[in-house]
């Protein structure tokens, strides 16, 4: 699929072009000059990809005559924070940005995420240009509106649903990711493969060496295959009111692990994919799922890595977590489980017991279902 492909989102108060294409990146001053008449905009992009890719977004831009202003983040997590957003604010006032202006995040889902939320929040709301340059962003979080900062208390409990006006995706920035970002990335795929996708999961079992070996013809398709999954969800339910929480498998456990060891620790996939086999851990226990389909699963995951706990984290940390989860209902925390290929099912899991009980399997490092 080397020549691209084109997805349309369409949901009832919103629409929007994806375009995944090798060396988009290189032609993104001409889509924006067609989306946006605005002399004014803002480039947010992390030191890390803006030494990679920032040299050639500027040069595509300046062909097109199209002016911006750059604000460099720091790398990580922690940089998705309310005290950035605000410096973010104070650079749009200072470089005269109005309603019209677009915000463009290029970079990976942290960027995309802080951008975005100023994004929806600058003015009551400006253009959002998304342009991932990780595998995670790709596939998952420039997709679909979701934008957000972390509290203290937890990972992305300050956020709105803003759809961007365009995404260009390019899988030949997956060329410069380090291994292990790439690895992570693998989580929103396979997930995605489990709740919605039957054949992404069929073609990973026997493609997965070229995905891991930046084989881009494979990565394309996958990205695409991914992307056009996450977009059949969110155009049935925008606002994530019920059926889009599916796409929170494997999230409820991976963000507790992430705001637990303060996103310094694991990356979001990493924490993803032990958020993917603690739910089938806790489906099994209350028999609503075969284990010969969790043995599949459990294979795959552990083909690309299981990231091992740091000695000094507790199950009572990780709980203390799960505790002020934003996808709770009331004292009821849910969990996304399958119980099928394709057929996800929303379980409120009342026994805290068990879900300390698998947790600390986790933590232990010697339960059965880290092996395979």
């Amino acid at each position: 699929m080397l020549n691209g492909k084109e997805i349309t989102v369409k949901t009832a108060l919103s629409q929007y072009e994806i375009v995944v294409k090798a060396n988009v990146l290189y032609e993104a001053g001409q889509y924006i000059k067609s989306l946006s008449s605005a002399n004014r905009m803002m480039l947010v992009s992390d030191s890390n990809v803006y030494a990679l890719y920032g040299q050639s977004f500027k040069n595509s831009m300046e062909i097109n005559n199209l002016d911006f202003q750059t604000v460099i983040v720091k790398p990580g997590e922690r940089s998705k924070t309310i005290r950035e957003a605000n410096r973010l604010y104070q650079c749009a006032l200072e470089a005269g940005l109005d309603r019209n202006s677009p915000i463009i995040a290029l970079g990976g889902g942290v960027i995309g995420d802080l951008a975005g939320f100023v994004a929806a929040t600058y003015l009551r709301g400006v253009p959002l240009i998304m342009i991932p340059t990780s595998l995670i962003s790709q596939v998952d979080s420039s997709v679909g509106g979701k934008v957000a900062v972390n509290h203290p208390r937890g990972k992305n409990l300050i956020g709105a649903i803003y759809p961007p006006r365009l995404v260009l995706i390019d899988p030949s920035t997956l060329g410069t990711l380090p291994e292990r970002e790439l690895k992570s990335g693998m989580a929103e795929i396979i997930k995605h493969g489990i709740i919605e996708d039957a054949g992404i999961l069929a073609q990973l079992d026997s493609k997965l060496p070229l995905m891991l070996e930046n084989d881009l013809k494979t990565q394309s398709e996958f990205i695409a295959a991914t992307v056009s999954s996450k977009v059949r969800v969110v155009e049935k339910d925008e606002f994530e009111s019920d059926y889009r929480r599916i796409l929170n498998f494997g999230h409820t456990i991976g963000h507790a692990l992430e705001s637990a060891t303060n996103y310094r620790y694991y990356n979001h996939g990493e924490a993803v994919f032990i958020g993917m086999l603690a739910s089938l851990e806790l489906t099994l226990a209350l028999g609503l799922i075969e284990r010969d389909l969790t043995a599949r699963i459990y294979r795959l995951i552990h083909r690309i890595g299981i990231k091992k706990p740091p000695k000094s984290l507790t199950a009572e940390q990780v709980i203390g977590k799960l505790n002020v989860d934003k996808k709770r209902q009331g004292d009821e925390l849910v969990f996304i489980m399958v119980e099928k290929i394709g057929k996800p099912l929303f379980t409120v899991v009342e026994d805290s017991s068990l879900i300390q009980r698998v947790i600390g399997d986790y933590l232990l490092q010697g339960s059965n279902w880290l092996k395979v």
